[in-house]
């Protein structure tokens, strides 16, 4: 066991009130955080986080229980070590706003969600700011002007500036500090969420809760919502957006007990939109273009299509020449379809190949007119056949896909992997090419080969709608498998 396992073990031991019987490690996000869910005897469960920033997690707790002193939904603390770097809280459960989504669609069950998510959201920001103590904060207090021009040349530098478009940097740069000016002089600055997007709203029984708020500080009402309605992964429709915008109004004026001027407040929170889609767009960039994550690269021209949208119907309410003369090239149709990737169609004639394979049994043939392909040896990650609980399974179990993510460098190989094949597969669509092949190999054919050979798949048919052949081929009968939409 692991010295990070030993400490929550003993930690539970002293404040949970029945024994433990297992602890599994939950999927990394963006952080630096690890999670456990930890389950009892008694079939409770509870959450443990790791976290080796000590102010962080302090900040984390006195946030939790300045809210749950003010009757907010937010989870309990168990316990916390001396030491403050594991701390124990109430488990709130696995399915989050953003899953429900992708389970439903925007089905009316969804819209309640989003209604009840934003009564809650205006409840957390104007309760959870009386008598609210701004020294515990992470970081800066208020999101100030500061804080608007980091954001916004946070995507200067990493999409911008990338798209080596020339402008005059002054004139810019004064636009930047005119917007942020105007975005900072607003009468509704409460608690500021920071980073309230579906996948930090926890769904349990129709209840919802939230959780991941310790980067919070003073700011503007409308940046949090701002943040829920325009998330990319969203994709709320247009009316969606304007109805909760103005539920969300509603339930600020109740709170608040006065009127609202509604075209001030809408014409800020539009700005708040604006800085908002540049943030992501910075992030994927940064992400995508210089870490070089499939995934991050993927989204990017969803965010300008969100961005295009925008500029077209919404207003913000404040003259910035140059900047609005950069976001008109950013989101033409040039830029987009330079990060649109080719996609396939009914009449595309190319189906790619993919198979895991055992190199003990040797490299599957390429019975293609073309022949070769790419061959891939994954036997330089740990192997989870080492481990008895993992012998018995393969990389379509969930088991072994928790170990392949959580503890090796899996995800890096990957990406790198779907840089090089990602380039010819672009290469073969538009030429008309008819066959590729790609190959995983590893030791017995059972793991690392058949998760990577799964995963592939489906980011190629994900991103590039092709037909795709999925063949294990140390599996029993050989099992082949054309991977359908619905299982990408």
């Amino acid at each position: 066991m692991t010295p990070i396992l030993n400490d929550i073990e003993a930690l539970a031991a002293q404040h949970l009130p029945v024994r433990v019987s297992r602890i599994e490690k939950l999927p990394q996000s963006g952080s630096d955080r690890i999670y456990y869910r930890i389950f009892c005897e008694d079939e409770s469960t509870f959450i443990a986080t790791y976290n080796t920033n000590i102010k962080e997690n302090k900040t984390f707790v006195k946030f939790t229980q300045h809210f749950l002193s003010k009757q907010l939904p937010v989870p309990k603390i168990v316990a916390v070590n001396e030491r403050y770097d594991v701390y124990l809280q109430q488990d709130l459960g696995a399915e989050s706003l953003l899953n429900q989504i992708e389970k439903e669609g925007h089905s009316q069950r969804v819209y309640e969600l989003f209604e009840q998510s934003l009564k809650a959201l205006a409840k957390l920001q104007i309760h959870g700011h009386e008598d609210f103590n701004y020294g515990w904060c992470l970081t800066a207090k208020e999101f100030g002007k500061q804080a608007i021009l980091s954001d916004l040349l946070y995507f200067k530098y990493y999409f911008l500036d990338t798209l080596k478009q020339p402008y005059d940097k002054q004139a810019l740069l004064d636009d930047f500090d005119a917007l942020a000016t105007y975005l900072t002089r607003t009468q509704y600055k409460y608690f500021m969420f920071r980073d309230f997007q579906s996948r930090n709203i926890v769904v349990h029984n129709n209840a919802v809760s939230f959780i991941d708020y310790q980067g919070g500080m003073q700011g503007a009402l409308q940046y949090d919502v701002a943040s829920l309605l325009w998330q990319a992964k969203a994709e709320l429709p247009e009316t969606w957006k304007v109805q909760l915008l103005n539920y969300y109004i509603d339930e600020v004026e109740q709170l608040l007990q006065r009127p609202i001027d509604r075209n001030t407040f809408t014409s800020q929170y539009n700005g708040y939109v604006l800085i908002r889609l540049l943030q992501v767009l910075g992030a994927y960039g940064f992400r995508g273009l210089f870490e070089r994550k499939a995934h991050f690269l993927a989204s990017i021209p969803l965010a300008l299509q969100n961005l295009k949208w925008f500029l077209a119907n919404c207003r913000v309410g404040i003259s910035v020449p140059e900047f609005e003369q950069l976001l008109q090239f950013v989101t033409s149709d040039s830029i987009i379809a330079q990060f649109t990737p080719t996609q396939a169609n009914e009449q595309t004639p190319l189906v790619i190949e993919v198979n895991s394979f055992s190199y003990k049994k040797g490299i599957p043939k390429d019975h293609s007119e073309n022949g070769g392909g790419f061959v891939f040896d994954m036997r330089g990650i740990l192997n989870p056949g080492r481990f008895d609980e993992y012998k018995h399974l393969s990389g379509k179990d969930k088991l072994v896909q928790d170990f392949l993510e959580q503890r090796t460098k899996m995800n890096e190989f990957l990406n790198s992997v779907w840089d090089l094949v990602d380039v010819n597969v672009e290469n073969y669509l538009s030429r008309g090419f008819e066959h590729l092949q790609i190959n995983f190999g590893c030791t017995g054919g059972q793991h690392r080969s058949v998760y990577a050979a799964e995963q592939t798949a489906r980011h190629l048919k994900n991103k590039y709608k092709v037909k795709v052949q999925l063949t294990h081929t140390n599996q029993a009968n050989w099992v082949t498998t054309p991977v359908t939409k619905q299982q990408a």
